[in-house]
């Protein structure tokens, strides 16, 4: 897997379904049939990415919409989007 940086363009693989669950969201990678489950602000991450996004500007939204500190923010997109 290529290093992830901050002008990184990410998109959601094609294999992979997902479903809201109020706010929170449950995604199935279809092959491996594994399950995992995102809270609010994972979830707005995922709506995000299902179209190619630069990973800097996923983290702008999310610094605009949520009260987090920017390196905190940075540490956990980088974690969700490995």
């Amino acid at each position: 897997m290529n290093e992830i940086t901050e002008s990184s363009i990410v998109v959601a693989t094609p294999d992979q379904i997902s479903s809201d669950l109020g706010g929170e969201s449950v995604i199935l990678n279809m092959s491996t049939g594994v399950y995992h489950g995102l809270n609010e602000v994972g979830a707005r991450v995922w709506n995000l990415i299902e179209k190619p996004q630069a990973v800097k500007d996923i983290k702008q939204v999310l610094l605009e919409e949520y009260e987090v500190e920017a390196e905190i923010c940075t540490d956990d997109l980088f974690s969700l989007l490995k």
